[in-house]
């Protein structure tokens, strides 16, 4: 961001005036901290271009109702995105679960032909979000925002409304949780 670029909040503000263009660079400029916050959450890229694109979605719709607290829409983008995850997995395993009174049990091939890096870094993430599910909720919230998402610790603070010492402590539980089980916080593979 320049000296001429405006912060988040005047986007935001420009934005909810009916500004398209301002939403626009909004989404140029969080759009792939989103998508790979989404990609932590699922292990699954394709899951999280859906996921990317109904967080923005959903911030356009309200963008009239919200106001930033922050100069940064980075910790609300994030938080909206881990509801629209929550709230997709929860759909899945409602689908799945009538699904499978409705059919018999039918396994299926997988023939999509994917990239075996892209593969590898489903697995390891998938195993620390296995592990990751297993933390309590408070700390696996603070643990996505802060470490993956690199997110401020005040700006986490602000987003959950407690103190800042209190994301550090959830962090840091998290992380040593994580590190007996030797697992690795961050994919070996770069983000996408």
């Amino acid at each position: 961001m320049t000296t001429e670029d405006p912060d988040d909040r005047a986007l935001w503000s420009q934005a909810a005036g009916g500004g398209a263009h301002a939403f626009g660079v909004l989404f140029d400029r969080h759009a792939k901290a989103v998508y790979n916050h989404c990609f932590r959450l699922t292990a699954s890229w394709a899951e999280a271009e859906d996921h990317l694109q109904a967080t923005f979605l959903l911030a356009w719709r309200k963008r009239g109702d919200v106001r930033l607290e922050r100069e940064s829409a980075l910790p609300w983008l994030l938080t909206v995105a881990t509801n629209v995850v929550r709230n997709e997995q929860r759909s899945l395993t409602r689908r799945l679960k009538n699904l499978k009174r409705a059919t018999h049990d039918q396994t299926v091939p997988d023939h999509a032909d994917l990239v075996a890096e892209r593969l590898d870094d489903q697995q390891r993430m998938r195993d620390l979000l296995d592990a990751v599910r297993k933390l309590p909720r408070n700390e696996r919230e603070a643990l996505a925002l802060c470490v993956w998402a690199e997110v401020s610790y005040a700006d986490a603070a602000a987003v959950f409304g407690i103190t800042e010492g209190s994301v550090r402590a959830r962090v840091s539980k998290a992380k040593s949780k994580l590190q007996q089980h030797h697992l690795v916080l961050v994919p070996a593979g770069e983000d996408r």
